[in-house]
């Protein structure tokens, strides 16, 4: 009888729950199998399951990817061996499913109909977990997506059987004890775009428990704690839990402030009383959720209370007694606020960062939050995880859950909420599309930038009329690094870190940061100078520090800098507040300082370049300074036309002859006069249906040019100036003109 051993992988998201073992094709071959038959898994215990072929990516790997419910009844883990060979399933007479000891379960008058619909030409072996997805008509809710674990008291015949048609499936409601194990909880199938960190963790936890003698062998005690570090919402609790789940270890969960307690010694008595317990039932895991808040820097706390905690936390990691096989993991976001002595080998071994996923691991949490929506064939899950830059995996569930809610607005109409049932053909139509997931990405933004995110104006370039040039530079240096960042590598070439706009007001400037944001799909954060400056030393640095820090978890992001010369005015020489100095000292740190950018893009806007500090126009900082000048005509007459495209205009209105004569007016003067007409005409007739060439020639008289000779000047002189061997453009006292 042909029989192979293979190592155990984690399933594919979309297998998981569906009693599939997936088989590279020289295996299947090897086997005389096709895909469809059964084959016998045997681990420490026997299962059976139906065989499919492997992605590509695995093929000739010795690897055969069974989900958390099979590995449970194989009784092994990931990276165990099992043996496959080819089974001979007889179809299945009878079978009795009942729920584990902990589920209690009501099971409405179909259930056995719908249970058996769900688990057709599904092998089963006696004493199996048949986990049976919930969906949202199921008789018996939990939540979506998940998993029920009924396990198959008695099957007729034994061995391995095939549940068909004919199939008598019987439902039990007292739950069948024995089976304090039940994959109901999470297992490594949940977890999406952690890949190596699962890894990691899985190396430090499973390895000391399971095969302890390795450690003897090399002579070094196994691993004693993990702490796990990252942005909210990435998966830290989440994996601590996979990991209880999946190695059959007692698992003792520690919230941080539930110990804290007002009476003295008690706090740390309960944490000494769960270090006991836990030695007790070892082999076991403790996990302390939010460590910072029961384990802080001592120096900065003023209570007693957190300091004993974290001594009597620190002699419980390492103290005299021998702590056995118990091993501690804690997760935390703020990793810097979390007493240092807790960070050092020996409690904290291991420091694992889950950090923002990228486009795969997004794809891959796409696909797990997904698994039981019927999604419309428009719904692609690449593209939307190419869309959702920065977000982390509790906001990519947000947003599964917000799509789906978009869909059901969608039948709300139709559903009549009085009835007692509602009928099945409209459940089943109901459907997931694009649109929906287009809707929820308007809604929901990344966690991450909570407080720095601005509302992103639907702007494009087609907003942006007759700044051809400047238009062009920018898309060099903003738009080329973040859609195709190998031209730069090919020439081997840093891309440009920052753009300064400058120009007389009412050009365009900001409107151009806006359009370049929306255009290269980049999260965009927005800082207006004077709204980070604060009465409080050290306030307005950190701010910056935080923005920046904020922008680098959420890449690619542009960071707009309006006003940038109230922000970082040139340093003087004699003592002033300092505030402004701090602040550009800052800046200069942040834009070339020692920690790497990322793709995060700067671009700031001034129409006072010559009170700029000259440390940051220089090359490395802000690279390329780009003027947004005054439009010429044919860039006037596009400015017009995009300000009047809702506007009717009477057929004698000619809008290159207002561009002509409108010499010295900017792209806001412009916007001006269009809606002065409007006004003018409504001014002159209450029900005016047109605007005509006379209320713009009227306009023309009441909004007068931004720019006059003095600023064209001015401008001119700086842009030369700019340009590179002119002399400094401060040693002239602070500019010619001052701006009336």
């Amino acid at each position: 009888m042909n029989e192979v051993q293979l190592e155990v992988a984690k399933a594919y998201p979309n297998d998981s729950g569906r009693g599939i073992a997936r088989l590279d094709p020289d295996t299947l071959l090897h086997l005389k199998l096709s895909p469809g038959d059964i084959i016998e898994i045997e681990g420490a215990d026997t299962t059976a399951a139906k065989v499919w072929r492997a992605d590509r990516q695995d093929w000739n790997t010795d690897t055969v990817r069974i989900d958390g419910f099979t590995r449970q009844n194989a009784d092994v883990g990931i990276g165990e061996r099992v043996t496959i060979k080819k089974a001979e399933a007889q179809k299945a007479d009878s079978l009795v499913l009942a729920p584990p000891e902990e589920a209690s379960v009501q099971f409405g008058s179909d259930a056995a109909g719908m249970v058996k619909r769900q688990i057709l030409k599904r092998p089963v072996v006696g004493r199996d977990i048949v986990p049976v997805m919930s969906s949202t008509n199921h008789p018996f809710m939990r939540s979506p997506g998940q998993a029920i674990p009924l396990i198959a008291v008695e099957t007729e015949p034994e061995g391995v059987v095939l549940v068909t048609e004919d199939t008598d499936v019987e439902l039990r409601e007292e739950p069948i004890s024995g089976f304090e194990k039940t994959g109901g909880g999470i297992t490594y199938e949940d977890i999406g775009g952690l890949q190596n960190e699962i890894q990691r963790v899985r190396e430090m936890v499973e390895l000391p428990m399971k095969h302890p003698q390795i450690f003897k062998k090399l002579g070094i005690e196994p691993p004693q704690g993990v702490l796990l570090h990252g942005p909210p919402g990435t998966g830290k609790t989440l994996l601590a839990k996979a990991v209880a789940n999946e190695t059959s270890a007692s698992f003792f969960s520690i919230a941080g402030p539930e110990i804290i307690s007002k009476y003295y010694g008690e706090s740390e008595q309960q944490l000494r009383e769960i270090f006991e317990d836990a030695t007790e039932e070892s082999p076991s895991i403790i996990f302390i959720d939010e460590l910072d808040s029961i384990a802080p820097k001592r120096e900065d706390v003023t209570g007693e209370v957190e300091r004993r905690v974290v001594a009597q936390l620190l002699t419980m990691m390492d103290g005299l007694e021998s702590r056995g096989q118990v091993i501690v993991i804690a997760a935390t976001n703020r990793v810097d606020s979390v007493d240092p002595a807790l960070r050092r080998p020996g409690r904290f071994d291991r420091e694992i960062e889950i950090g923002v996923p990228d486009e795969v691991g997004r794809e891959e949490i796409l696909q797990i939050h997904t698994r039981g929506m019927p999604l419309s064939d428009d719904v692609n899950l690449g593209h939307l995880a190419d869309e959702t830059h920065g977000f982390v995996g509790a906001d990519i569930e947000s947003l599964t859950k917000e799509a789906a809610m978009k869909a059901l607005r969608r039948y709300l109409p139709e559903i009549d909420l009085d009835e007692e049932d509602i009928p099945p053909s409209l459940i089943d139509r109901m459907i997931v599309k694009r649109q929906d997931f287009r809707g929820a990405l308007n809604e929901v933004e990344p966690s991450a930038m909570r407080e720095v995110l601005v509302e992103l104006p639907k702007i494009s370039w087609d907003d942006v009329g007759g700044l051809d040039e400047a238009q062009q530079q920018i898309q060099e240096s903003v738009e080329w690094p973040m859609s195709s960042p190998e031209k730069f590598t090919r020439m081997g070439v840093e891309p440009p870190k920052g753009v300064l706009l400058y120009g007389p007001p009412g050009t365009g400037k900001t409107l151009m940061a806006k359009a370049v944001a929306n255009e290269t799909n980049a999260n965009f954060i927005s800082v207006r100078g004077p709204q980070l400056l604060s009465k409080w030393v050290g306030e307005s640095e950190k701010a910056i520090r935080q923005t920046f820090r904020k922008a680098r978890q959420v890449s690619p992001t542009v960071i707009f800098f309006d006003e940038l010369d109230s922000l970082a005015p040139a340093r003087s020489q004699e003592m002033g507040s300092n505030v402004s100095e701090r602040v550009v000292n800052q800046l200069l740190t942040e834009l070339d300082g020692l920690e790497e950018m990322g793709e995060v893009m700067v671009i700031g806007a001034t129409n006072r370049p010559d009170m700029i500090d000259p440390a940051l126009i220089r090359s490395g900082r802000f690279d390329r300074l780009v003027m947004v000048g005054q439009p010429n005509v044919e860039g006037r007459e596009q400015i017009l036309n995009i300000h009047t495209d809702d506007t009717p205009l009477a057929a004698d209105v000619s809008l290159r002859e207002i561009a002509e004569i409108t010499d010295g007016y900017v792209g806001s003067d412009l916007e001006s006069i269009a809606r002065e007409a409007a006004i003018e005409a409504l001014r002159e007739n209450d029900d005016a249906e047109s605007v005509e060439m006379r209320h713009f020639r009227q306009a023309l008289e009441d909004v007068r040019p931004t720019i006059t000779e003095d600023i064209l000047d001015y401008y001119e002189q700086m842009k030369d100036e700019f340009k590179g061997g002119g002399s400094d453009p401060r040693g002239r006292q602070g500019g010619r003109i001052g701006f009336q």
